[in-house]
């Protein structure tokens, strides 16, 4: 193998044991200043976006225990490697591709180890954020203490609220000490 060829294969190889995520895409049509703006999109979300030849993806793959079939992948082939937030990158690569005439379409993945096909990647793409979950769990353990409270705050006013009527109601029955 040329020495080449064999620096772009230790360099797919690190960041395949460096990024335990990654979106693996397809891309056509995509100009220089799409690709930019993608590239920057995804630097803000941490993560890196790669493009080589397949044959030098598919050995880098082997090399790191993942199996990907060259034929399998059709066009000019990517990766999108998610450092951070691997269901975020997937939202992004989705959302650019469905904004740009699907200049990017996703092809598959790998997340926190586990592969997928492109139908399962735009499933989970469609699942909450970390922040959106993190929310909805803390607003499920705040939910009965809310309502617990509420009750309580119920029950103290309805008290107040039935002496003062009481009050109203009968004038004459007020007793001045002294």
């Amino acid at each position: 193998m040329r020495q080449d060829k064999q620096l772009l294969l230790d360099e797919v190889k690190s960041q395949f044991n460096h990024s335990d995520s990654f979106v693996l895409m397809r891309y056509e049509k995509l100009t220089a200043n799409k690709a930019n703006t993608f590239r920057r999109e995804v630097a803000k979300l941490g993560g890196n976006v790669g493009v080589m030849r397949k044959r030098v993806l598919v050995k880098a793959a082997q090399a790191v225990g993942v199996s990907l079939d060259v034929k399998a992948l059709p066009g000019h082939i990517g990766l999108v490697y998610a450092m951070n937030d691997p269901l975020e990158m997937t939202k992004l690569v989705i959302k650019f591709g469905e904004d740009n005439d699907k200049a990017v379409e996703v092809v598959g993945g790998r997340i926190d180890g586990q592969l997928y096909n492109a139908a399962d990647v735009n499933a989970l793409s469609k699942l909450p954020g970390k922040n959106e979950m993190r929310a909805q769990l803390l607003s499920v353990f705040e939910a009965p203490m809310a309502q617990t409270l509420a009750v309580m705050d119920a029950l103290l006013a309805s008290v107040v609220y039935c002496l003062d009527n009481k009050v109203k109601a009968n004038p004459g029955d007020q007793q001045v000490d002294q």
